[in-house]
């Protein structure tokens, strides 16, 4: 009796450590819970441009997009940030933006005139912008980053400009394009391994005829394009304003543009040699920073 007691143990124990091992199965088997946007801010404490902001420095990563193409958030992610040290005040203070000479100015214990000229000649680069009633641009700073310069470079703001500067303010040059289509363009590259989607982040800043002189194939002109990121988040819908903008994303002085068109042709030469670009890779997921929606 007693063998057949610890026998019937044994099988129920078995059974039931086969029950846990198939429902353990079961659970890493679904699919991870995706947040939408709104969803995911709220729970780290966060506006939806805060959100935005931290999905493009790379503070947060995405999970896969919605059909409409909208940014979702895994569980693990959220959880993964909030475990950082110092949440959630160092996950704000590193979104955190001014706009604008003047708030720029009060962030790096300046005037507002110094600062414009720091920007302009390529001291301070942008991480965004925004388009304002009149059609302006207005440009955006990290905060942190215009703390960190005032503390290490405290000669740079105050007595005269140095002779490069002065010379570029002669010249009426403006830096400020430039070094947000770098650091927008060097942000893109950095979340996708992709060689295909690394050649269309590079093609979408060249103009168009670059692109046909760069890419003579219209179908792979057409992946490209497929896999071109959308516009940052924020920028404007209303046409007028949108223009204005759109005239931000595409490089323009001639030396800017040859650095792209020879690095897209460099991209090109190694996403050839690695596959077609045909077929599924043309339905590939953009790697563009869309934001919440």
């Amino acid at each position: 009796m007693k063998v057949q007691a610890l026998e019937r143990a044994s099988a129920g124990a078995e059974t039931a450590e086969g029950v846990r091992a198939e429902a353990v199965a079961r659970l890493e088997a679904r699919p991870p819970e995706l947040l939408s946007g709104p969803r995911a801010a709220g729970e780290l404490g966060l506006r939806r441009g805060e959100l935005a902001r931290a999905v493009q420095l790379g503070l947060v990563r995405p999970g896969p997009r919605a059909a409409g193409g909208a940014a979702r958030f895994t569980r693990a992610e959220l959880d993964r940030v909030r475990a950082g040290e110092g949440y959630p005040g160092a996950l704000r203070e590193r979104v955190e933006t001014v706009a604008g000479a003047d708030a720029g100015a009060r962030a790096l214990g300046t005037g507002p005139s110094r600062f414009t000229r720091l920007a302009r000649c390529g001291h301070l680069t942008p991480v965004g912008y925004r388009i304002n009633r009149y059609r302006a641009v207005v440009w955006l700073y990290l905060a942190a980053e215009l703390r960190e310069f005032a503390a290490r470079e405290p000669g740079m703001l105050s007595g005269a400009a140095p002779p490069e500067d002065r010379e570029m303010l002669e010249a009426k040059a403006d830096l400020r394009p430039r070094r947000w289509r770098g650091r927008h363009v060097g942000l893109l590259l950095r979340r996708t391994a992709d060689p295909w989607e690394r050649a269309a982040v590079l093609a979408s800043v060249l103009p168009e005829q670059e692109v046909r002189q760069a890419v003579p194939d219209p179908a792979e002109r057409i992946v490209l394009a497929a896999l071109a990121p959308p516009p940052p988040y924020g920028h404007p819908q209303v046409p007028a304003a949108a223009a204005v903008a759109g005239r931000l994303l595409l490089a323009e002085p001639p030396d800017e543009v040859h650095w792209y068109r020879t690095s897209l042709d460099f991209a090109l030469t190694g996403a050839r040699g690695r596959r077609n670009p045909a077929g599924e890779r043309a339905q590939s997921n953009s790697t563009g920073e869309r934001g919440p929606t």
